[in-house]
């Protein structure tokens, strides 16, 4: 039976979601809805799809069982909303929205009408930290003492200053720690769970945005470890994404979402099957051809809808990066935790 996904925005994630979408046995893309008509057109000629720039038309359109959403974070909570209301599945990107109050909204629309909602969060489904959540969870580390997140990136100057909303608040949300550093927030909550304390402090340090290019928490995590998170768009020439974990057990370096150092106590028997190929490839200009962690997540979300069951990060799941956010960010005006 043939999925028939329309896509919600035609910039450059979507051309990903498209790739991704097109990878797939039995999906097939029905319908682009987008603002600038050059780009819907030429998407939709690509992938045979229908061309929108109405977005009640295009959400009306037959068939259609799912949209995913590429369009800037402050509107997903509103389009997802409506197209949870003619009944299609909803799979978003990062982050549910901008804030939680418009993310509940959104999760309340999905739960009201029966529908599946999911945030693309990729990165949980790569081999290395599947392999790393499982050693986690099996207490291979022992008790996790103290974390070291960082996301030292480069964004020029015309990543933002050819763009109408990124580092807004308005529909960006905030900066370098809710589009950029929230795929690790996302990931230090997975791995190990929720955070129960924070102090912050955000600056604009490079770029010309009303936003924050640069942001450095302290995190206190429920289970009693500490961490630290840096994250910024004005380390040049940018880095790969660094996490370290320290337990009383071992120690887990991930560079780039590769294990590249394992030291532990007990080793256990999988550590040699783990791949720490190069992480050397900067963070700041990763491949945008490589589809295979959008894939994954979609592959993921078919496989919900089709069996009934939870995505790996559903609304509630992918609420809980957002929620951390909004505390770090109201830790940094505060100055107090």
């Amino acid at each position: 039976m043939t999925t028939h996904i329309g896509l919600i925005g035609s910039g450059n994630i979507t051309q990903t979601h498209a790739r991704a979408a097109s990878a797939i046995p039995n999906a097939q893309i029905a319908a682009i809805y987008g603002t600038n008509p050059q780009t819907v057109s030429r998407l939709a000629a690509e992938h045979q799809a229908k061309p929108y720039q109405d977005f009640s038309a295009f959400l009306s359109h037959k068939p259609m069982d799912l949209v995913i959403l590429g369009t800037p974070s402050g509107l997903h909570a509103q389009q997802g909303i409506a197209a949870a209301q003619h009944g299609l599945h909803v799979l978003t990107e990062k982050p549910l929205d901008i804030n939680t109050k418009n993310a509940d909204a959104l999760i309340a629309a999905a739960h009201k009408a029966n529908v599946m909602l999911a945030v693309i969060f990729q990165d949980r489904l790569k081999p290395n930290i599947q392999r790393l959540k499982h050693w986690l969870d099996r207490g291979l580390l022992g008790k996790p003492l103290l974390i070291d997140a960082r996301v030292k990136w480069y964004r020029p100057p015309d990543y933002y200053s050819t763009s109408n909303w990124r580092g807004t608040f308005a529909l960006d949300g905030g900066g370098a720690l809710i589009n950029q550093a929230i795929h690790t927030v996302d990931l230090l909550l997975y791995l190990l769970g929720d955070v129960a304390r924070v102090q912050a402090r955000t600056a604009t340090v490079l770029h010309k945005i009303e936003a924050e290019d640069t942001a450095v928490a302290t995190l206190e995590f429920s289970s009693g470890a500490v961490g630290t998170l840096f994250a910024t768009t004005a380390a040049y020439p940018g880095y790969p994404r660094r996490i370290e974990i320290t337990g009383t057990e071992g120690t887990i370096t991930l560079e780039q979402d590769r294990i590249v150092t394992a030291d532990f106590r007990n080793p256990p028997d999988d550590l040699a099957s783990v791949s720490t190929g190069d992480s050397n490839q900067s963070a700041s200009s990763a491949a945008v051809t490589d589809i295979s962690g959008h894939l994954a997540i979609l592959e993921d979300f078919l496989h919900a809808i089709s069996n009934n069951t939870q995505p790996i990060c559903n609304g509630p799941e992918g609420r809980r990066s957002l929620a951390l956010v909004e505390k770090i960010y109201a830790a940094a005006r505060q100055r107090h935790p």
